[in-house]
């Protein structure tokens, strides 16, 4: 070989050993960076929970083998509400932060434990138990010895209604269960992770988060708080993260990728969980309390742009409605009577509890909203379940991707643009009423309904799509509250089935109002 080509190889091979000298050189001043300033390629995210999911997907559900020691699995009610976080303890309250966490301990109903993380610039830290954080009260137990039993759940606090003290904001405990608050609000209704056969299958299953990371804020400065979540059931793996901005409406962003690893009846996605023990649709009859409820209906925007809204019940048996449509602009549970003399509750505060509206991000396609009302005899249970299903179901080991932002809201609430139902009544008042007729008063309030003058020609328009004879409908301006009042007299066909009726308030051309859909059960 010539010299000239000998050295010129000689330079390539020299060259190309000064290349990766220098690129090993700025791998570890970028990993050293990385470590001081922390990496945002190397950071912990959604993607690696959703690997976690995938590759648990791909084996038989496992229960957890941890069990509490069992003299907390012995503890009554009252014992176990005995144990308390001690505050001084809360994560992140030695560095100044806006968000402060604490946790739950393990015990009575709650048997299961979870595994919780803070996330870092400097990476995954695990948040061990320890029994000096807790206060045991009056219980007479043994914590010395159970090591790292793990905790229930846990809950992030934040000043929501001043400066000076830290309010709870949301709480994640139990199954897939969560719940949050605006400012001003009490706790309420709850949310989950996910709803499998609630209905339609030979048995409902209860999918848990089963592991936390909790991301540190950045400074004093941050307003908002990421959690991730990994899910697990026998059925179903997945991954969550929950951004969550609290405020005058603290708002949730999701986002999720679910893995089945067998196939379901009913896939509930978003679901909500409430309670409705009896309302002015719904008098009691000795209860001094007018209503007892945390939410008084269920709302509806259609991807075709109708608004529905469906007063709640406490029925005798379970109740099922689906709402089908092409695509979902949101639903909720909603608390929208907000007066406390409708409730007449001063430690409940029903007035204050919480509406939820979910809020599709992207096209969730076609698919139906369910009801689910159960019978409940007072107000100690969750008899309320709402949840979106969609048409085509994800095939087994497949990823299946949603989004959506869920809102925590209070007088500031989702409404329809138009008019909005602001009560349900039934009773015949001075109305003699035949065999198997019912007689309902619904009052619209709303932007297209109140400049309106009283003589405005305004029609009810009401069907009854199954098993129902409309008898009489009306529609006339109450003068002393300036709503509109909807009346309908329907006769029941069949006793033995329900009737569905459909009604909204129309001038002219124009449709003023949503569309209030109720059902007359079976007797």
């Amino acid at each position: 070989m010539p010299i000239c080509a000998d050295f010129t190889a000689l330079l390539g091979r020299t060259a190309s050993a000064l290349r990766r000298t220098l690129a090993l050189i700025i791998s570890v001043i970028g990993l050293v960076v990385g470590l001081a300033y922390g990496d945002p390629a190397r950071a912990f995210g959604f993607d690696d929970v959703a690997a976690q999911a995938q590759a648990q997907a791909q084996h038989p559900y496992q229960t957890t083998s941890r069990k509490p020691p069992a003299e907390l699995q012995a503890l009554n009610y009252d014992q176990y509400r005995d144990i308390r976080f001690r505050p001084e303890h809360a994560v992140w309250r030695a560095d100044k932060l806006p968000f402060e966490l604490m946790f739950f301990h393990l015990g009575k109903f709650q048997t299961e434990p979870v595994r919780i993380n803070e996330v870092t610039l400097q990476g995954v830290r695990h948040l061990r138990y320890r029994s000096s954080d807790f206060d045991y009260g009056r219980n007479k137990l043994s914590p010395d010895r159970w090591g790292d039993v793990g905790f229930a759940g846990f809950r992030a606090h934040y000043a929501l209604n001043g400066g000076q003290y830290k309010d709870e904001l949301v709480v994640f405990l139990g199954a897939s269960y969560f719940r949050a608050l605006g400012a001003g609000q009490h706790y309420g209704l709850s949310a989950r992770g996910l709803a499998i056969d609630t209905v339609g299958g030979q048995a409902e299953e209860f999918p848990r988060f089963s592991e936390f990371w909790i991301v540190k804020p950045a400074d004093a400065k941050a307003r908002a708080l990421t959690v991730f979540a990994l899910l697990d059931s026998p059925r179903a793996s997945g991954a969550y993260q929950f951004d969550i901005q609290p405020g005058i409406e603290t708002v949730m962003n999701v986002r999720s990728r679910l893995f089945l690893r067998a196939g379901v009846a009913t896939l509930g996605i978003a679901p909500l969980t409430s309670m409705f023990a009896f309302g002015e649709n719904q008098p009691h009859q000795t209860d001094f309390r007018p209503e007892v409820h945390d939410s008084d209906g269920l709302m509806i925007a259609t991807g075709e742009g109708e608004w529905l809204w469906r007063p709640l019940l406490n029925p005798k048996a379970t109740l099922t409605t689906a709402f089908s449509m092409r695509d979902l602009r949101g639903f909720g549970l909603m608390q929208r009577d907000r007066n406390f003399s409708s409730y007449e509750d001063s430690e409940a505060r029903y007035e204050l509890r919480p509406s939820a509206w979910i809020e599709p991000i992207g096209s969730w396609g076609p698919g139906r909203v369910e009801l689910v009302q159960l019978s409940t005899p007072d107000e100690t249970n969750d008899n309320i379940v709402a949840y979106w299903v969609p048409a085509q179901l994800p095939a087994t080991g497949q990823p299946f991707d949603f989004s959506y932002r869920l809102h925590w809201q209070g007088q500031q609430m989702q409404r329809p643009p138009g008019g909005w139902a602001v009560q349900t009544r039934i009773g015949h008042g001075f109305a003699e009423l035949g065999s198997g007729e019912q007689q309902y008063i619904v009052d619209f309030m709303g932007p297209s309904l109140d400049s309106l003058p009283a003589d405005t020609a305004m029609k009810a328009m009401v069907s009854a799509p199954s098993n129902g004879q409309i008898m009489e409908s009306n529609a006339y301006r109450v003068a002393a509250t300036g709503a509109w009042r909807m009346t309908i007299r329907v006769k029941q066909l069949r006793s033995t089935e329900p009737t569905e009726l459909r009604g909204y308030l129309q001038s002219g051309s124009d449709i003023l109002t949503e569309t209030w859909s109720n059902i007359l059960p079976a007797q």
